[in-house]
């Protein structure tokens, strides 16, 4: 809440800076500034809906709220991005003057502002997606300031404005960069993909090598969100072995060895037939 608030106070800022002054660097950084706005407040809606409660038509609850917001927050980042692009071209092939002195003084002041809210997300950004789309997004406005200050040393010095273009251009695609692994991991999720730092190949192997166990089958790992993931397979194990040991052991090395709390471990028996 505290990020979002400086963030409001300074795209106003920035938004009447970047008028006044014509500059494009200034005027994507308000209007990345925007973005984040929208990302910030669906990322605090996202967490207030994460923690409701499980029900039997939501059996999982609401946990995936967080990984629509991510996704959501990726894609305003990628519109973003090519708006700045657009309008970089446009200026690049005409570029107007810009009142360099009034561009510095407020790119600099939005850089404290978004070096602040950054430090403040900075610690949560590993939660889960939806923090970590927010901090990108801040993340994306401080580099839209520090670029914007780079442009408007060079026209103040030089009078060079084609900079302004040229850095806009830069930042815009810093912010396509950062928001593509973003909307990618988001999808992953929604689409119940094995999460990236998980090889289903190591479970597999140490599932096969334990005691009893004849072989593995239907297993899949999933993510219900970037920190919860879940687990399922069928073991398949000799006869006589003991299966409550088996379960137990399975879900130890789940839990112990992968991180995964959340797992669904059929026994059956090798004379079994199906």
């Amino acid at each position: 809440m505290l990020a979002l608030s400086i963030t409001a106070s300074w795209f106003l800022v920035e938004l009447a800076g970047g008028l006044y002054a014509n500059s494009l660097a200034l005027l994507a950084d308000a209007a990345h500034m925007l973005t984040d706005l929208a990302a910030l407040g669906l990322s605090l809606f996202a967490l207030k809906i994460s923690e409701r409660p499980a029900t039997h038509q939501k059996t999982y609850g609401y946990l995936r709220a967080e990984i629509l917001a991510a996704l959501a927050n990726g894609v305003f980042l990628i519109l973003i991005g090519i708006y700045i692009f657009y309008e970089s071209y446009q200026r690049f092939m005409e570029p107007p003057e810009v009142k360099s002195a009034a561009m510095l003084a407020v790119a600099a002041t939005g850089l404290l502002a978004n070096l602040v809210t950054a430090r403040l997300l900075y610690h949560s950004r590993h939660e889960n997606l939806n923090l970590r789309g927010a901090f990108l997004h801040v993340l994306g406005d401080t580099l839209g300031s520090v670029g914007a200050i780079i442009a408007g040393i060079l026209m103040l010095t030089r009078q060079w404005y084609l900079a302004d273009p040229i850095v806009s251009a830069i930042v815009g695609a810093l912010v396509l960069y950062s928001s593509w692994e973003l909307v990618a991991e988001s999808v992953d999720v929604l689409l119940e993909g094995t999460p990236r730092h998980l090889k289903i190949s190591h479970i597999l192997d140490d599932l096969g090598k334990m005691k009893g166990v004849r072989s593995v089958h239907d297993l899949h790992v999933w993510a219900i969100t970037s920190e919860v993931t879940a687990m399922s397979c069928h073991l398949v194990l000799g006869p006589d072995e003991d299966a409550e040991a088996a379960l137990a052991e399975s879900s130890r090395l789940m839990r112990e060895k992968y991180g995964i709390e959340h797992t669904t471990i059929q026994i059956e028996l090798e004379h079994w037939t199906s």
